[in-house]
């Protein structure tokens, strides 16, 4: 998988440390760069730094506990030095998230229609013609119903992957430049993982939206990243075209990822490997009575 020419220019760059209170730092002078229209895969372990990176990208680190240090260059602003109310205009809008546990993050008390119209709302004006034909194109556009019946339903009647899909028209309702997925695919069976990745995929081709997959599956890496990037003890050791890290990996810890990928025997392999222990135990079994004759 390669990037276009127009992918180029980044849209986000980042030169970032975050300490949390008097702990040791989670980001230490983490240097990264998302290019507009491409999915960069940021891989690491649990605890390496990954969603804080996602929330610091966000403005949602919680200020009186967390210490962030260096700029976050994104549409001409540094988002370190913007103001909260300057960030809920980007929230959203211009940079969009979507998290791990769609029916965690969706409200369990309001109708999909109410939670998107609200959504809508918080970044557009019009009718509510306008607003009705945004949610419905957005609904459409992750392959959901946009019909009465679907959105008057609560996310507890939705199964898992419709919820994730929901979220996901929540998060691209305004087309954002950025959208960050927080192990948006962890939470899901292996069927529905592979829709959303597939979405994904089809979201960046056809809107040239930027993708930041936070991910520690290499698997679903691999298969839909432009370039990958590997975090560990809270900077980036490793960066490239997706297709050159996995198989050329420089750094000691992303070989180290790449050794730790499961490899899976055949299944008629693993049904030879008992035949042949089959064949040797009858043998051995057989070589007494043939004494006996």
């Amino acid at each position: 998988m390669s990037s276009s020419s127009s992918q180029d220019q980044a849209l986000l760059s980042a030169d970032l440390s975050v300490r949390y209170a008097d702990r040791e730092p989670v980001l230490r002078g983490l240097q990264i760069d998302i290019r507009r229209g491409e999915i960069l895969g940021l891989v690491g372990q649990s605890g390496s730094g990954k969603s804080t990176l996602a929330m610091a990208i966000l403005g949602l680190l919680d200020k009186k506990s967390a210490r962030a240090e260096g700029a976050i260059q994104f549409q001409d602003s540094d988002l370190l030095q913007l103001s909260e109310r300057e960030m809920r205009r980007l929230r959203g809008r211009a940079v969009s998230l979507v998290l791990q546990s769609p029916l965690s993050s969706l409200n369990p008390a309001l109708k999909i229609r109410t939670q998107l119209t609200e959504a809508w709302r918080a970044h557009a004006s019009g009718t509510s013609a306008d607003c009705a034909t945004a949610v419905g194109a957005a609904l459409e556009s992750v392959s959901l119903p946009a019909d009465e019946e679907f959105q008057r339903k609560y996310p507890s009647q939705m199964s898992v992957g419709q919820a994730q899909r929901v979220l996901i028209a929540m998060a691209v309702l305004h087309r954002p430049g950025l959208l960050i997925a927080d192990e948006a695919t962890s939470a899901l069976d292996v069927i529905t993982q592979s829709e959303i990745l597939e979405l994904f995929r089809e979201l960046n081709s056809s809107t040239k939206m930027a993708i930041l997959y936070i991910s520690h599956d290499l698997a679903s890496v691999a298969g839909i990243c432009h370039r990958i990037a590997i975090l560990h003890q809270g900077t980036i050791v490793e960066s490239g075209i997706t297709e050159q890290v996995f198989s050329e990996p420089r750094h000691e810890y992303t070989r180290r990822l790449m050794a730790a990928l499961p490899r899976v025997q055949p299944l008629n392999r693993q049904s030879d490997t008992r035949s042949k222990a089959a064949a040797r135990s009858a043998g051995s079994a057989s070589a007494p009575s043939s004494k006996l004759k």
